[in-house]
């Protein structure tokens, strides 16, 4: 138990924990290096140092829900968090992160981004005000990037609605002179798309879902390193693989979520590895989506 070669040092030292602990450490969120969000990541910080110009380069990062775009941006925030000057009293925050409103209109969106930057508005405020609060305060933080997660809710509002937001977006990377990083699903594409003025400032780095090939193995390799388990699991033999992709459709969330039930299985069961027979003896679904009959009318 001294040696435990199949896993990192840090899961090496969990494993020797009881098995309630390790069972925290099991749930406990973790970041796994591949290589799309790495280069999403590598975008993100070239973007957040790119020099002012009159148009400046924007990123779209899209795929289907639960692929992990959510949690590539909070890596992004993690690593670049804000600050808090004790002797000058000044908050700076180079990347502002909000989320496009679930009923979004103009005023909506300005009023999350102020509620992000710690300003909440008064209701009676009205949406030039909160427009120039807005801006005032981002050149105040010294904002260098703007992060926008489920950009493709702005497709709720009306057409006329989504024509403003998009002008808001253009507005604001114009008069900001900084670089807009936008997540959602494919219909975040589509709703930029139809304008071209943003299409010509964004590149796109799609998240696609998980299939049986080396970028799959090496992410499979990783859980197995990280998971503080006693005997080393098989996650990454042909058959498991095949039986994850089945069982998840190749989407993250799912993936992950099934792999830390299992762990958790093994840790409780005294197993202590994940292979073939604890998928194939699984009873229930971790997730509503993943179960037999997800999907299916009633």
């Amino acid at each position: 138990m001294n040696e435990l070669p199949h896993l990192t040092n840090e899961a090496r030292e969990d494993a020797h924990l009881p098995d309630t602990e390790r069972i925290l450490r099991v749930r406990a969120e973790h970041w796994i290096h591949y290589s799309l969000a790495e280069s999403a990541l590598v975008r993100m910080k070239e973007l957040l140092a790119y020099p002012q110009r009159d148009r400046m380069p924007c990123l779209l990062l899209y795929g289907a829900t639960g692929m992990g775009k959510t949690k590539i941006l909070r890596k992004f925030l993690r690593d670049h968090p804000t600050t808090f000057d004790n002797r000058l009293g000044i908050t700076s925050a180079r990347a502002v992160a909000m989320q496009m409103p679930p009923d979004p209109d103009e005023k909506s969106f300005y009023e999350e981004l102020l509620s992000t930057l710690q300003a909440p508005s008064r209701y009676t405020a009205n949406t030039p005000h909160l427009r120039r609060i807005a801006r005032d305060l981002m050149q105040f933080v010294g904002a260098r990037i703007l992060i926008i997660d489920e950009v493709h809710a702005l497709l709720a509002g009306s057409y006329r609605q989504q024509r403003i937001l998009l002008n808001t977006l253009r507005f604001l990377a114009t008069d900001l002179r900084i670089p807009l990083v936008c997540a959602g699903t494919a219909d975040a594409k589509r709703a930029l798309t139809t304008d071209q003025q943003l299409a010509d400032r964004f590149e796109a780095i799609e998240l696609p879902r998980w299939h049986n090939d080396e970028a799959f193995h090496r992410l499979l390799s990783s859980f197995q390193s990280i998971l503080p388990l006693r005997q080393r699991s098989d996650l990454v033999s042909p058959a498991m693989r095949r039986l994850l992709l089945e069982r998840t459709d190749g989407v993250t969330v799912r993936l992950v979520r099934l792999i830390e039930t299992l762990a958790v299985e093994a840790i409780r069961s005294g197993s202590e590895r994940i292979d073939q027979n604890s998928l194939l003896n699984m009873t229930n679904s971790p997730l509503l989506s993943m179960a037999e009959d997800a999907g299916v009318p009633v």
